[in-house]
């Protein structure tokens, strides 16, 4: 592995956003693999989805993506109507989100971005709340971008879990990137987490298999 080597940029995520395909896992300390949906994320916008970009549209706010690997949602909400922009620390995802139109940056969601406090809509899609390994630091972050109102939509495990954990992204050839940290939560820990935060609990579903929440910043904040 290359010293100084950064994970989603100098690993094998990268070069699956290059390509478009995988197979891609996250491998944990104990050898035990989760499997990222490459494939899923390259591909235009399917099934729940649609239930989570159809609840973007109702709100009728601009919405920022952390996260937005190759820009399915973002290029999706543009085509609805809605205001949108993605954030990547993956260049090659960023570059696949402007190949679809899409606005996107290049940084991390922890950097200083446009609007701060001002978006209506944050997303955390296919796995996002692990950003950074610290769910609770990533939602203090979210309550800082958005609106007092605004809603935060996150994809949580459709599990009864809460861990924070080192992992590293690993190649069909085996070959894993650098070690970062990561975090799952399902849907009564993001809501008992967000609640520390300012962000309370307006509504949880289920969608193919998926589940979300919908968050809302304190309008007295």
């Amino acid at each position: 592995m290359t010293a100084g080597a950064q994970p989603w940029v100098d690993d094998p995520f990268a070069e699956a956003m290059r390509s478009g395909h995988g197979p891609l896992w996250l491998r944990r300390p104990d050898g035990r693999r989760l499997r990222l949906e490459v494939e899923r994320w390259c591909a235009p916008a399917a099934g729940a989805d649609h239930e989570l970009l159809g609840r973007c549209a109702r709100l009728g706010r601009p919405v920022l993506d952390l996260g937005c690997g190759p820009g399915r949602l973002v290029a999706e909400l543009l085509a609805l109507g809605v205001p949108a922009m993605g954030v990547d620390v993956t260049l090659a995802a960023v570059a696949r989100t402007h190949d679809l139109g899409g606005p996107a940056l290049c940084r991390s969601v922890f950097d200083r971005l446009p609007a701060e406090g001002r978006w209506g809509v944050v997303l955390l899609a296919d796995g996002n709340l692990g950003i950074g390994g610290d769910p609770d630091a990533l939602l203090r972050r979210v309550a800082e971008l958005l609106t007092p109102g605004g809603q935060l939509l996150v994809e949580v495990e459709s599990t009864a879990v809460d861990e924070c954990l080192t992992v590293q992204v690993e190649g069909p050839d085996g070959r894993c990137g650098p070690p970062f940290p990561w975090a799952r939560l399902g849907a009564a820990a993001t809501a008992h987490r967000a609640a520390r935060t300012g962000l309370s609990e307006l509504e949880r579903w289920t969608s193919h298999g998926r589940t979300f929440l919908a968050l809302a910043r304190d309008r007295r904040a």
